[in-house]
Order: structure tokens, then sequence, then C-alpha cells
């Protein structure tokens, strides 16, 4: 079998990516920022029930410096570049999360290319695909990329759009043999392997701990991380990814007052907490006045996006679990693992 580098080890997709690739037999190495993480992650695939023991490595790398990434590589066929910066708040300033994407983004391409390896699959985002312009009732494919110069596209949107326009540009003219491929997630859910976990899975969290009086009129994509790890395998592998992007999303995209109302008519008492009503816009809008985490959310207040994984399906075979089943996945795990106020 083969020898897989995942950045982010630790993260919510680098944590499960790590436990399929064990799964299927292939050795791995896992950069996270400092080691003292390895025993967290051991402890959450071991309560997976998998054993890692030596097939499973360590190495302290972070996204804004050179330092480990020449080892953590080493031997290395493939790489699953994960690792990415993803504030729960607004960032200070837009380069604090542009930066370390874009840059760190390149530091794991030069040391992949350098290394000899085969293939990089980069963990995108559909942040990268629909931002930035107009309503359109046609689902977004990877044809479109996010218009930087369009209205409100947020710090995020930005850095995962540089991010991997910077890669395409790298492979281009300076990659050498280095292959890439790319995987472009929509909001990833799906079961928690431990407490650190995607600011997607907060959504479900606050709507089952009962946080939010209503839902805001947002509309959101649906992944199930299983499936999104699924994809990067398939990528990895497959000779037909090859300079692709694929974008990742299990069904049409949702409201978030249907969300609340999966997680009510399928998880029974422990979503009684869950608010049946949507918030109008301008209540929204009178609370983004006082909370700049509110503020975010306005630009996208009544918007109705969608994107289409027929690519992904026809030249990959990828085939991914409903968006309900998804949700309620990330409702029972979060309930296991006493992260929810009904659990306690």
């Amino acid at each position: 079998m083969s020898q897989v580098l995942v950045t982010g080890g630790s993260g919510f997709i680098g944590g499960h990516a790590i436990a399929q690739l064990l799964a299927q037999g292939h050795v791995v190495h896992a950069s996270v920022r400092g080691l003292q993480r390895e025993s967290a992650v051991r402890a959450m695939l071991s309560a997976a029930g998998i054993n890692a023991g030596e097939r499973l490595r360590f190495f302290a790398a972070d996204l804004t410096a050179d330092a480990g990434w020449t080892d953590a590589v080493g031997g290395c066929d493939f790489v699953l570049h994960v690792a990415s910066p993803f504030p729960s708040g607004i960032p200070r300033h837009e380069d604090d999360i542009i930066v370390p994407a874009r840059e760190g983004g390149l530091r794991v391409l030069r040391a992949a290319r350098d290394a000899g390896v085969r293939r990089v699959v980069l963990t995108s985002s559909f942040a990268a695909v629909g931002y930035g312009h107009g309503e359109q009732q046609a689902a977004f494919d990877e044809t479109t990329w996010t218009n930087l110069a369009g209205n409100d596209v947020s710090a995020y949107a930005k850095s995962k759009t540089l991010a991997e326009r910077a890669a395409w540009d790298f492979i281009e003219r300076e990659g050498g043999t280095l292959e890439l491929a790319v995987v472009n997630p929509v909001g990833v859910f799906g079961p928690v392997m431990g407490p650190d976990y995607a600011t997607s899975i907060l959504l479900v969290q606050k709507l089952m701990d009962g946080a939010l009086p209503g839902s805001p009129n947002l509309c959101f994509g649906v992944v199930d991380v299983r499936d999104v790890v699924d994809l990067h395998l398939r990528a990895m592998v497959d000779p037909a990814a090859n300079g692709e992007r694929f974008l990742a999303v299990a069904g049409d995209f949702m409201r978030m007052q249907e969300i609340a109302h999966v997680l009510k008519q399928r998880m029974g008492d422990a979503a009684r907490r869950v608010p049946s009503r949507q918030l109008p816009n301008w209540m929204v809008r009178l609370a983004a006045l006082v909370d700049p985490n509110v503020r975010q959310i306005v630009p996208e207040l009544g918007k109705y996006k969608n994107a289409t994984s027929a690519k992904a399906r026809r030249v990959l075979g990828w085939s991914p679990r409903s968006n309900e089943d998804a949700l309620v996945a990330t409702a029972e795990s979060l309930l296991q693992l006493g992260l929810l106020r009904t659990a306690l």
C-alpha cells in the first residue's frame, strides 16, 4: 500500500482521512502544529476502533513556517493537503487568514515536489466557487470561480480562492512531475470523532442546544465528512482526477429552517430545543449592529445557491450519503460524545 501525508491531522476532515487511510492499509504521516496533539488523535482513533500502531507517524509542521515539511513528506507517494485556517469569528485583518492559506499551501506543494510525491489532493471549498456572483438559477459547477471583485466576499472565501488559484499556478509553472487534484466541499457535516471539529458542526450544535431563537434565512450545502474523505481518496489514485477539481455536495442546498426540521423529525426528544421558526431578515440585521459574527452572514440572507456533484459522480464513481443522513449523524455523534446540553 501507499504512504500518505495528511496535513492538519488533528482536524475534523484530517482525522477521518487518517481513519480511512489506515482502514485501507496505507501508512500515514500526519502533520500537526505541535506533537502534543498526537496522544489526542491516537485516542480519538482508538475510540473509533482503529489501532494505528506504527503505521501512523506524527510530524510537527505549521503552515506559517518551512520547518518540518521536508520530514513530514519524506517517502510519501501522496499528500492530502487538508489543513487550512477557518476562523470561528472575524479575523482582525483578512491577510491573517489569506496569507497562511496561500503560502502554507505553496509550502506543502514545494515539499511534495522536492520529495518526489506523485500527487497532491488539495482540500479547497465551495467558497472558491460560488461567491461574488449575482443570483442564478443554475447550479454552480467546477467551471466557476468565486469573483473576488464581487460584493461582500468574505475573508474566508478570498483565502480559499487565492490558495487554490496559487496551487494551480504553482503546478503549471514549477510543479515538475507533481500532479494536483482539488476537492471543493460545501458545508461539511457528519460524525464528530472528538472535540476538534469543523465550524459547520457548530450550526447543528447550536440548533440542538437551543442557542438560537430561530433560523436565519440562510442556505447551506451539505456533505458528510466520510464522503468528503472518500472523494479525496478516489481523487488520490484515479488517473482521471489529475488536473481536475471536484465539488463535494450530497444534494440540493437546504435552508437553515429545513435543517432544523430534519433534526426535529429525526432526533426525537434530543431535538426538543431546536427552534421551529425562521427569523425575519430585519431581526438578524438588527442583531448584526452589535454582533460582528452575525454581521458576517447578513450578505447571504435570503440568497439561494445550489451546486452539483455530477462531475465527481461521473468521473470518479462517487456516491455520497443524503443531506439528511449527514445531519443526523452529526447530531447523534455530538450527543454520544456529551457535547450537547441535551446530553447533560
